[in-house]
């Protein structure tokens, strides 16, 4: 019954983002006076505190901090798989159930990436990126305070993204899946552990965008709107924006 009720509520999740965001080829700027003064408060927070974790945590020696990248990107393979299924993409279905299985038992718990050298590449997948490939436009972009960088449609499936999300379910949830449980504090955890892995393997590309950037806002938001839509295409040759800023 839990399960019909979650799924339920991601149907109606849909038919809200349905009706209040209109199919479009880009995204319109909402709200951009409060948008910028968001983004300065979180452009604060990186210089101050996000920065110079990240900086520290790449003086670490590369196993640890490769194998904490490979164990919470495992993880986030868990979202990838209903999103594979509700996109109809069989192929990608494979290599998430697939890569997930393999590297959470031969790779150690996540810990070591051996379903990459088997072939296995899943495509990190969200709710977002769902509602996009059913044709839903992005409606207003904005940014939120912390979260950084979004639109209409991503917030939804931001939102419908943690009832979907069977790591989400047995941690903020706290329901008991396979066996497997957990807590708010893991949930957390990792998603703070992903974020700050991101932002330490983009630090150079980070400081090159703040140092040559005439707009800091709006070079963000073009890489923030265009890597979102590389992604709904699972666009191969360009599915990380961040790689192709130069050093």
């Amino acid at each position: 019954m839990q399960y019909l009720y979650k799924y339920k509520l991601f149907h109606i999740l849909i038919i809200v983002s349905l009706i209040t965001i209109q199919p479009s080829k880009a995204a319109d700027e909402c709200f951009e006076g409060a948008s910028r003064a968001i983004f300065k408060f979180n452009m604060a927070l990186d210089n101050i505190i996000l920065e110079p974790i990240a900086k520290g945590y790449n003086k670490l020696p590369n196993p640890i901090k490769s194998g904490t990248s490979n164990f919470t990107s495992n993880i986030g393979t868990l979202l990838s798989i209903p999103n594979n299924i509700l996109q109809g993409n069989l192929k990608q279905l494979g290599h998430s159930v697939g890569s997930f299985a393999v590297n959470s038992t031969v790779g150690i718990l996540g810990f070591l990436n051996p379903a990459e050298k088997m072939g296995l590449k899943p495509h990190k997948e969200d709710v977002g990126q769902t509602l996009g490939s059913y044709g839903i436009g992005p409606g207003c972009y904005y940014v939120l305070p912390f979260f950084g960088p979004t639109t209409a449609r991503d917030s939804v499936g931001m939102i419908a993204d943690t009832f979907l999300d069977p790591f989400a379910h047995v941690t903020i949830r706290e329901n008991e899946l396979l066996g497997a449980s957990g807590n708010s504090l893991d949930y957390y955890s990792v998603k703070g552990t992903s974020a700050l892995d991101f932002r330490a393997e983009n630090d150079k590309n980070f400081g090159s965008l703040k140092k040559n950037s005439i707009d800091l806002y709006s070079s963000m938001k073009s890489i923030y709107l265009q890597g979102r839509q590389n992604k709904i295409k699972n666009s191969i040759e360009d599915q990380d924006e961040w790689g192709n800023l130069d050093n």
